[in-house]
Order: C-alpha cells, then sequence, then structure tokens
C-alpha cells in the first residue's frame, strides 16, 4: 500500500488510524500486515463507505471530509474504501530472517528444498537460484534492467524477487536489491 511521506510521523505516533483509498476493490486485507514506505502497518479493517464522515476525516488527519476527499486519487467512480490501520513496532520477522547469515546444514537443505518448490511450480522453469546470482552480481540495479537481463517481464520478475524476500534471502535497495546476509550465506553454500 502506498503511503505518502507526509504521513509517516502522524502514522507512525497514532495520530492518523484511517486511510482512504478509490479502488475497484480492496487491496489489502484486515488482519494483516503489511510492509509500507511509512514502516509496518496492521489493517484493522477494509470497509466500503459511501462518504467520509467528520469523525473518519480527522481520524486520517483532515480538519473536514471535504479535505479528506480534495486529497484522494484514482477514478472517482471507483469504490471508495475506509483502511483503518495501526503502526507495528514489533520487529519484522523477515529482517530478523535476513540478517540470520549462519547456516547450518539443515538450514541450507530447507532453504534448497523451498527453492526447489518455487521452481517447480513457475511456468517459466527453474528461476530462483539464478535470480540470486544475479543480484549478487548485480546489486543495486534496477529491477526492470535485472529482468531483461534474463528475458523477463519486470512485475512477475519483482514478484518472483518477493518470494525470495519473505524467506530472507534479499533485501530491497531504494534501486534494485542486494543478497541479504543470509541469502549470501546460503550462495556461498552452494
Amino acid at each position: 500500500m502506498l503511503i505518502q511521506a507526509k504521513w509517516a510521523e502522524p502514522i507512525r505516533s497514532g495520530r492518523v488510524t484511517v486511510l482512504f483509498r478509490r479502488w475497484a476493490a480492496p487491496r489489502v486485507v484486515a488482519g494483516r500486515v503489511y510492509r509500507t514506505g511509512v514502516g509496518r502497518l496492521a489493517v484493522d479493517a477494509v470497509d466500503a463507505v459511501g462518504r467520509i464522515t467528520a469523525r473518519d476525516a480527522r481520524a486520517a488527519g483532515y480538519r473536514t471530509p471535504a479535505d479528506a476527499e480534495a486529497d484522494l486519487r484514482g477514478d472517482a467512480s471507483l469504490p471508495l474504501y475506509r483502511v483503518r490501520v495501526h503502526p507495528v513496532t514489533d520487529p519484522d520477522p523477515r529482517a530478523e530472517l535476513a540478517a540470520s547469515a549462519d547456516l547450518s546444514p539443515d538450514d541450507v537443505a530447507a532453504i534448497s528444498a523451498r527453492l526447489d518448490r518455487l521452481d517447480r511450480a513457475s511456468r517459466s522453469g527453474p528461476w530462483t537460484r539464478a535470480t540470486l546470482r544475479l543480484i549478487a552480481e548485480r546489486p543495486a540495479v534496477r529491477a526492470g534492467d535485472l529482468a531483461a537481463a534474463v528475458g523477463r517481464e519486470t512485475p512477475p520478475f519483482k514478484l518472483d524477487v518477493r518470494k525470495l524476500k519473505n524467506l530472507g534471502l534479499t533485501e530491497s535497495l531504494e534501486v534494485g536489491y542486494r543478497l541479504s546476509a543470509r541469502g549470501n550465506a546460503y550462495v556461498n553454500s552452494l
């Protein structure tokens, strides 16, 4: 979920607990935690609403419903959703996993098994280890350039890299990716 930087502090401090979005269908799910540009956010509720109330406008950081509506992006014909959120302050399990570079032989085998499953499920064939090596060789390179280097479209390539990130093997940078400490340890074990 994209969130403007101006909302970082109000969301982190708990002063803003509501976001409004125009979506064809909800893009977040209540009960899940999302990584955003302003930190990790838990989504408490997602509701389609007909209008923005004064109370919800204040909870979203606006003085009036008109101020909140004026700041909305997207097609006005799309449904309006109210997303109730709160910041998550406990450590990100993916970051903790990514930092763990001390891999036992069992850890390496478990990672290999997960990567094998991802490769088998792929319509385009095995990709996991080649992608890890590509990121190791070309850190901080735009995703589009990495995807083009292996003859892939950018969106599915980025989705695949996110799968590696969920295993603690890669980290996103401002531009591109790099292997995490765990990812480096795994690649070096191959």
